[in-house]
């Protein structure tokens, strides 16, 4: 076996396993477009449920949009390295589409998240969907960010000036047909939203809420939940990807609806390999990364631990800190024995 030194494990070097590059095969573009016809089927399932009109199915259908919503962008993250066909002029228009229920738009992501892989782990680093993951982590921060509605005030802003003609992008360089992809497709969600309006108007306000609105706004605590394993108390100041990242075995059914994200190792390792082969690598990076976890419950019990702790540093008066007296620096000298007992 061989071994390659630009990112090293426990022992001092990773295989190249975990970083060779593969390219994309027959077999992987059907498994791709069986996931979005899957999709698509899901989607149509959970509308139906909604124009149901009970409202059992009518709140089961919401739900099920918001989480088949969220699924496609996670199809998109896959077009956004053109790692799902062969030809790469397919992975616009489908990434497009794939993320117009949520309002994300293609080039724009793409754009962002592959200087998100370029940067990572330096100060220039800066994810689409932003959570400061170098913050301190604690209970008021996690809450915040799961319902801030910032992303979808800042699409409305891009739509915007992309219809006057003012959109910039203020992340770094883009190139000029970037920047021209951008502004079409904000400029075709504005008319997505246009179109929702006058559906409104119209008389159909109440399949447009549950159809899109409801969906697109609980869709943002569920798309946090899915990103936020990502790189939270990873090793935020390394470039190493063993130890910046994470990679989570999880179960099938989290593998499927993150497309893969889970193998967030793998996929930082070899970012142009097709998501469904990124299984094939993940015993190697459990082997060698320093974070990894079994399951998504079992990550997410970790942080919320560890978001309690800070809390309670951070408020040692509140909740947290009920039933305690937290050091001072007259403990501190009587333990050193040049001070009296202090009080109790």
């Amino acid at each position: 076996m061989t071994w390659r030194t630009s990112a090293e494990g426990p022992g001092g070097e990773a295989p190249d396993a975990l970083f060779k590059r593969v390219r994309v095969s027959r077999r992987d573009e059907y498994t791709f477009v069986l996931k979005v016809a899957a999709a698509v089927l899901i989607a149509c399932a959970g509308a139906t449920l909604v124009l149901m009109h009970g409202r059992l199915g009518t709140t089961a259908g919401v739900v099920l949009l918001a989480l088949i919503y969220t699924h496609m962008v996670e199809l998109q993250h896959q077009c956004l390295h053109h790692s799902a066909f062969r030809r790469s002029s397919l992975h616009r228009p489908l990434g497009f589409l794939l993320g117009l229920p949520l309002l994300t738009a293609y080039s724009h992501y793409r754009t962002q998240h592959l200087q998100h892989h370029k940067f990572l782990g330096t100060s220039r680093d800066s994810e689409f969907f932003g959570f400061d993951t170098r913050a301190p982590l604690t209970l008021p921060t996690l809450a915040r960010a799961m319902v801030s509605p910032a992303r979808l005030f800042q699409v409305c802003v891009d739509m915007l000036a992309s219809c006057r003609g003012t959109w910039h992008y203020p992340m770094g360089t883009i190139s000029p047909r970037a920047k021209r992809h951008v502004v079409v497709e904000y400029r075709l969600f504005a008319l997505a939203v246009a179109g929702a309006v006058a559906l409104s108007l119209l008389g159909h306000g109440r399949e447009v809420l549950l159809l899109w609105v409801a969906p697109l706004l609980l869709s943002v605590p569920i798309h946090f939940l899915l990103e936020l394993p990502e790189h939270v108390l990873c090793d935020n100041d390394s470039t190493d990807v063993l130890r910046n990242t994470r990679t989570i075995s999880g179960s099938r059914l989290s593998r499927w609806f993150t497309n893969g994200n889970n193998f967030h190792v793998e996929h930082h390792a070899a970012m142009v390999v097709p998501i469904n082969r990124l299984a094939e690598r993940h015993a190697v990076a459990k082997r060698w990364a320093t974070h990894t976890e079994p399951s998504y419950p079992r990550f997410y019990l970790r942080v919320l631990r560890e978001a309690r702790r800070n809390t309670a540093r951070e408020n040692p008066l509140g909740q947290e800190g009920a039933g305690r007296r937290w050091p001072t620096d007259g403990d501190a000298a009587h333990e050193a024995g040049n001070g009296p007992d202090p009080p109790r």
